[in-house]
């Protein structure tokens, strides 16, 4: 510790940051002046999702740390998926997490230089032509306890492999008809080593390149490779990528870039229980119609978030609290919603709803007046809001009882309640209609009770409740969600087994009154009064 300081080098706060100390005091990467450079590197082939935030924030934290460069990669190599829809997805997700980025970049900026590369190994002699089809390259690979078999079409010439690859370039043969693989060890006990494909044919078109190739890299070739041309120093990604960091070193050093190049550092990925992490799985959620799209509230991804009202620096922070680790781990969701409402408790400023309306009227107030209402009772100097009162309000149905149970501390017939930032009232009647349900409350409130006064008060009330003027509270929907699955899984169960499909309920506007508070002081929305119960309205799978 003493030694990093002496070399000016920041505090490690995790593994990967005490690996970057000891190599810039190794001199490690005094060739390129000490200049750092790290990628976040996501497929433009969906959206992004909690389980991103933890590999943003690492690179990120490694930028702002080390000053070093961060660059933005959309791994685009797959063109049958991606779009710029997800493109654009993915930016706007990092720009509501507050990340910037120094370069954005795509590695369909590289396919001509990647090219060149495969042409490079089959030059060399670590790379051929195979005529195998997909299904019989992975029938002879082997298992984890036996070796592969050699393809019959290893040992032909570095001449005949170029002449080969250069008419696949070409559009000569149909897709699936040969692959570029790479010569490696059909007998290493790292399957990823036996022979790994390089290039495949696929006639399809491009959202950036149109169809000047038909012919594109496979992942495991122009992910390392791509970080080497950008100079990437450390490239960090999760755990699953381990076994791959052979294979990621191989491609590198046979394409033979100069040192320093990458290295590859894993680290456990973000798990978090009741909540599906794959893409894979989330394209099927928005295909087979189970949500209305990649930005459904209910969804992990980070637009779904942000439409919910999950609060960036309450994502942050929730990534944050869990760290970097080695090791596998699940982490409760709990944690992520104790993080938002920590963050909404000491910023977002208050303002009160009813779901359930029941009509209070008080019966010796006259008039109307303003009442001073905290925009948040626990952020000094965040001062008030003005909002109507006109003797005339709504409360939510759970916050009245005809029969209270022990301790019952809301309204009751004979009982008091304070409405927030208003009154203390006591409930005289309880209208009821003929089926005896309660269809408005008859009051008495206490002028000397204002919230604020200091006049003295002979009332005392246990319990304070929310509530909405009558006469100036506004429509709104409100909307209810739980999580998209029912339950923890459990081993060879299939997602689609957990999935709730009563995951959303939204209360509709009819009967619904949000504060006036909320409305600017020239606006008077009149509530509907009808006392009407909200509807509880499932969502289908198909809406």
């Amino acid at each position: 510790m003493a030694e990093n300081k002496e070399l000016g080098l920041p505090e490690a706060s995790n593994f990967i940051e005490q690996i970057i100390n000891e190599e810039l005091a190794a001199g490690k990467f005094e060739s390129v002046g000490n200049k750092l450079r790290v990628r976040f590197p996501p497929e433009p082939n969906g959206y992004l999702h909690i389980g991103h935030v933890k590999a943003l924030s690492i690179n990120y934290a490694v930028k702002e740390k080390y000053r070093a460069e961060f660059n933005l990669r959309m791994d685009d190599t797959n063109p049958a998926k991606e779009d710029y829809e997800y493109v654009n997805a993915i930016i706007k997700s990092l720009e509501w997490l507050g990340i910037k980025y120094d370069r954005l970049v795509f590695a369909s900026d590289y396919y001509d230089r990647l090219y060149e590369i495969a042409e490079k190994y089959i030059l060399d002699g670590n790379a051929y032509v195979c005529d195998l089809s997909a299904e019989e390259i992975t029938a002879t690979r082997g298992t984890l306890t036996e070796p592969g078999t050699p393809s019959p079409y290893r040992n032909r010439s570095a001449e005949e492999n170029l002449r080969l690859f250069r008419e696949m370039k070409a559009g000569k043969y149909p897709d699936g008809a040969k692959v570029l693989r790479e010569k490696i060890d059909m007998a290493s006990p790292n399957i990823n080593m036996r022979d790994p494909v390089v290039y495949r044919i696929a006639h399809v078109s491009h959202y950036r390149t149109g169809d000047k190739w038909c012919i594109y890299p496979m992942y495991d070739f122009a992910h390392p490779v791509s970080d080497a041309i950008e100079g990437i120093t450390h490239s960090l990604c999760s755990l699953e990528f381990e076994n791959h960091r052979p294979l990621y070193n191989w491609f590198i050093e046979k394409a033979g870039f100069p040192a320093p190049v990458p290295r590859q550092i894993e680290f456990a990925r973000l798990n978090i229980t009741n909540t599906l992490m794959s893409k894979r799985y989330l394209k099927k959620l928005v295909d087979e119609g189970v949500v209305r799209g990649w930005d459904d509230p209910r969804m992990p991804t980070l637009a779904g978030l942000k439409n919910r009202g999950v609060p960036a620096p309450a994502l942050k922070k929730f990534v944050s609290d869990v760290g970097v680790a080695k090791a596998y781990g699940v982490v409760s969701s709990a944690q992520l919603d104790s993080c938002v409402r920590d963050f909404l408790n000491e910023n977002a400023e208050r303002a009160m709803a009813v779901l359930s309306p029941l009509k209070l009227t008080i019966t010796n107030y006259e008039g109307e007046e303003e009442l001073d209402f905290e925009k948040n009772p626990v952020k000094p100097g965040c001062g008030t809001r003005k909002i109507k009162f006109s003797g005339s309000a709504y409360i939510d149905r759970e916050d009245f009882a005809l029969v209270p149970p022990p301790k019952y501390k809301r309204l009751t017939v004979g009982g008091t309640v304070r409405l927030k930032g208003a009154y203390i009232v006591r409930c005289d009647e309880a209208v009821q209609d003929k089926d005896g349900v309660v269809t408005e409350l008859k009051c008495t409130y206490f002028p000397e009770s204002r919230s604020g006064s200091d006049l003295p008060c002979a009332v005392k009330a246990k319990g304070v409740i929310q509530w909405v003027d009558a006469k100036y509270g506004a429509d709104a929907e409100f909307r209810r969600y739980e999580s998209l699955l029912k339950d923890e899984q459990y081993p060879d169960q299939d997602y689609a087994e957990r999935l709730n499909y009563d995951s959303e309920h939204v209360f509709e506007p009819f009967g619904v009154v949000l504060v006036g508070s909320i409305t600017t002081a020239s606006t008077s929305l009149r509530a509907r009064r009808s006392l009407t119960l909200p509807k509880r309205r499932r969502i289908p799978p198909s809406s």
